[in-house]
């Protein structure tokens, strides 16, 4: 299993970046990982929500299934990975200078299948490359809500 977490701080408050991270299909205008994301029923907000999300990273496409596990708004959003790669993760917001700013943390813990190279695969894949992509993904959506 590896542990990934990357933050940035955002001159938003935490309410409107919710905002832009509560509709979930929409995750794909800031993660340049995600190409798309197709729900699983009815059901598009809060736990219980399930989704596949069509993930590419360089050469690798995947298609990564994914339940809401916890939902507080404008605070947390967790989610269970249970596809390819399992685990889970979560979005925290924490207001700063008196709620006007929030620090954003996502943090993943994942286990990689044996063919993408297992622990070995989830250390350069995940700490080096998934890190990487996420540290972009994170300055993408400080340019959104900014």
């Amino acid at each position: 299993m590896s542990r990934i977490t990357v933050s940035i701080d955002i001159s938003t408050t935490p309410e409107k970046l919710w905002d832009i991270l509560e509709p979930i299909e929409r995750h794909i205008d800031w993660m340049a990982d995600a190409v798309a994301i197709r729900f699983i029923g009815e059901k598009t907000r809060g736990v219980g929500t399930q989704f596949f999300c069509d993930t590419k990273v360089g050469p690798i496409k995947l298609v990564d299934q994914m339940n809401i596990t916890s939902w507080d708004p404008g605070k947390r959003m967790g989610v269970q990975h249970i596809g390819i790669v399992t685990g889970t993760g979560e979005f925290t917001l924490s207001p700063l200078n008196d709620g006007a700013d929030t620090r954003f943390v996502w943090t993943e813990e994942l286990t990689f299948p044996w063919w993408l190279g297992g622990p070995i695969g989830a250390f350069i894949g995940g700490r080096i490359v998934l890190s990487a992509i996420w540290r972009r993904n994170l300055k993408a959506l400080k340019k959104l809500a900014e």
